[in-house]
């Protein structure tokens, strides 16, 4: 099992450091441009307002970031972590004009915070990246002030057969379209490989509740491509 975890954290590791500077372009290519929309909807379901303080884990180059900043009117506070530097470095780049966020290479597994410090938090397309989900989870409970509310955008399972055949057959192209663009399939080998393997939504929502987690819901977005995990802790 540790061998498993270490194979795992030195894949996505190597993985990232290959796309980090064309990952905002990729996401743009390979989802056609839906991922936006996608995390639009997942900022609105959080619905934040001003002066509240947001941790977003596995930020990749900050989108979320930037949407909650742009929610509250530039009247919040933002950690922003992730287990690359490159992408933080990259990230820190796209959003140098906004000095109330703060950026942090670390893991979802062991966040080195304070109990009880923030808000919101939100995990999007990287949950499943975590070596350990669990740990995770407990972490993100833990860090959350009483009332916080956690988020998680992810891959998910569609319901659809025939948006399940399309899906399955697009997701077969993407090495392809990863060659082409990144000069590497194997980030993109992966990407199709981690979304088989993790947690359906129903089994997802049962994790969350054995964190702790309170009120637990989950919306679909496209048919279940990715769906919103929402969890709240009282």
């Amino acid at each position: 099992m540790q061998q498993d975890l270490q194979q795992k954290n030195g894949l996505v590791k190597e993985v990232f450091n290959k796309v980090f500077d064309k990952y905002d372009f990729m996401n743009d290519c390979m989802s056609l441009g839906i991922h936006r929309i996608w995390k639009k909807d997942f900022i609105q379901t959080m619905n934040p307002t001003s002066k509240k303080k947001l941790i977003d884990v596995a930020c990749g180059t900050g989108d979320i970031a930037n949407l909650f900043i742009k929610a509250t009117n530039d009247n919040s506070s933002i950690l922003c972590i992730d287990p690359n530097k490159k992408m933080i470095d990259e990230g820190k780049k796209k959003l140098k004009k906004y000095k109330n966020i703060k950026w942090k290479v670390g893991f979802a597994e062991n966040l080195n915070i304070p109990n009880n410090t923030y808000d919101f938090y939100t995990i999007s397309f990287g949950l499943r990246n975590t070596k350990n989900v669990n740990k995770s989870l407990s972490e993100a409970h833990r860090v959350l002030k009483k009332g916080g509310r956690f988020l998680c955008l992810e891959f998910s399972k569609i319901e659809n057969p025939n948006l399940n055949f399309l899906y399955r057959n697009y997701s077969k192209i993407l090495p392809f379209l990863g060659q082409i663009i990144v000069g590497d399939e194997k980030p993109y080998k992966y990407l199709v490989e981690s979304i088989k393997k993790f947690a359906n939504q129903e089994e997802l929502l049962e994790l969350m509740k054995k964190n702790k987690f309170q009120n637990c819901s989950y919306r679909n977005l496209s048919g279940g491509i990715v769906a919103i995990h929402s969890g709240w802790k009282i």
